[in-house]
């Protein structure tokens, strides 16, 4: 790890003083280097991190959260007239499109009800639940369901569509049309988008190495990054004087996630062997940023639906040889783990593996290039794999990650868990006892919750992180006027 980060200390400082003055261009953009860019720009199938976080500025939705995690009126407010009707009422923000149509309640039956007949949406059980929508007039709109759901407001927080283009069949995943306090202006090499209130323009780069994103942000060539980073390089960062680092305690949750159709991995003592495999504190203390913590199940102990009584899988490697031999596995047992290219994401396999070695396990790790990555997983091509949740809110993510009806495409159970108790307890909403049977039930390996942290050169200003990581902030923060002449000069 020290190595590392002399590295990177020596690869900066080589190229800060061959080129100071460089820079990749003269205008006024905010630019952002990323790890990944969006999968698509279609709300009605994203699933991947940077796509929920590009989504959240370019679209509306119906409902978003207060900082409790409750549902709050976003561009509508609610009734509940009955257990099985919900009046949604429109109000005057953000009620135009880009393209200039009015957002009317016709556009926003038309996106639930195309996610509800879009055979390949990842979130169309989400809304099997909805018998019908009445659109009563242009502001108001009638949700009907089949099954009583006292948390039916907190699934709506899709990006509206016009209805329109719907009909159309347009291609929003590369031409968004949202009415969202950014739109889209193109996608090539990078990403572009427009902020509506004073024409602020943000590029999106996607740069997989980080020890590059941070060369680019020291040398003036981006202006921020936030997330993907290993601490000795947010370290560095927090020494250069023209960089501001700013950190937060995380919410999203990392976790290893297990192919249930696997004959071995359907056995519970081969899992219960996983969860004492892992040496997380050791993980978290020398290759996580600070804020980071252990987490045991998706939501964190603090949310209303969370589980802050679940004992932690303590690191066992003793513990798990034993159960791998009670499961009469001849050692080691040989298991295929799936991760990105992203050097952070091989780095935590590599420790993994290692650990995991001297707990009966041998670890052959595949790093994949981000699209062949994910389709893998989404396919349920895998033994295991490494991914988070990020941005979550409601409870209703066990619906998605775990219920049998959720198997994609109709969902995102990429396991392929089935567990009837769990099933009916999703139903009920027993949220607290969801979490308990799926800690005892293993279907993934829980790992932390992810600290957050941003860095920006020093004429951003008023950017706000936020826990789950999302790039609200974009929406208010500035450039100052002053810019450095030589960007990157004082950087060392």
């Amino acid at each position: 790890m020290a190595r590392l980060a002399v590295l990177a200390t020596i690869a900066v400082a080589m190229l800060v003083l061959l080129d100071a003055c460089s820079r990749t261009g003269s205008h006024d953009d905010i630019r952002s280097a990323v790890s990944q860019l969006p999968q698509t720009l279609d709300p009605r199938y994203a699933t991947d991190a940077a796509s929920a976080r590009v989504n959240r500025l370019l679209y509306r939705s119906l409902v978003d959260f207060d900082e409790h995690y409750m549902p709050k009126a976003a561009i509508a407010s609610w009734r509940v007239l009955s257990p099985r009707l919900f009046r949604f009422t429109l109000g005057s923000e953000g009620r135009h499109f880009h393209d200039g149509r009015y957002l009317t309640a016709e556009d926003v039956a038309a996106t639930y009800q195309s996610v509800k007949e879009l055979p390949d949406s990842p979130h169309a059980a989400e809304f099997a639940n909805i018998n019908k929508i009445e659109v009563r007039d242009e502001n108001t709109l009638d949700f009907f369901l089949q099954d009583a759901d006292s948390n039916f407001p907190s699934r709506l927080v899709l990006g509206i569509l016009p209805a329109e283009l719907i009909a159309r069949q347009h291609d929003f995943s590369q031409e968004p049309v949202g009415s969202g306090p950014l739109k889209f202006v193109s996608w090539h090499r990078e990403l572009k988008l427009e902020r509506l209130d004073d024409h602020q323009r943000f590029s999106f780069e996607e740069i997989r190495d980080p020890t590059v994103r941070v060369l680019k942000l020291v040398r003036g060539e981006t202006d921020m990054l936030q997330g993907d980073l290993p601490p000795e390089l947010v370290n560095y960062l927090k020494k250069q004087p023209v960089i501001n680092v700013i950190e937060s305690t995380g919410t999203n949750f990392a976790y290893l996630g297990l192919n249930f159709a696997d004959p071995q991995l359907q056995n519970p003592l081969v899992r219960q062997a996983l969860a004492h495999a892992i040496d997380r504190e050791a993980i978290i203390k020398h290759a996580l940023v600070g804020s980071s913590r252990l987490a045991e199940t998706i939501l964190p102990p603090e949310h209303w639906a969370g589980n802050p009584d679940l004992a932690a899988h303590a690191y066992n490697p003793v513990a798990a040889r034993e159960l791998l031999k009670q499961a009469g596995i001849k050692l080691p047992l040989k298991l295929v783990y799936k991760t990105s290219t992203d050097a952070q994401r091989v780095r935590l396999a590599t420790m993994m593996q290692a650990q995991m070695q001297q707990a009966g396990f041998e670890l052959e790790i595949r790093s994949l290039d981000w699209g062949t990555f994910f389709e893998d997983i989404k396919r349920g091509n895998f033994q295991l794999y490494g991914l988070m949740w990020v941005g979550i809110k409601t409870p209703e993510i066990y619906h998605q990650a775990f219920h049998s009806t959720s198997i994609p495409p109709m969902g995102a159970n990429r396991g392929r868990y089935v567990d009837r108790q769990v099933d009916e307890l999703i139903t009920v909403s027993d949220w607290k006892n969801v979490a308990s049977r799926l800690h005892e039930q293993l279907p993934y390996i829980p790992l932390w919750y992810e600290g957050q942290f941003v860095a920006v050169r020093k004429h951003i200003v008023g950017y706000v992180l936020q826990p789950d990581g999302n790039w609200d902030g974009l929406a208010k923060v500035k450039r100052n006027k002053f810019k450095s002449v030589f960007p990157g000069r004082n950087a060392l």
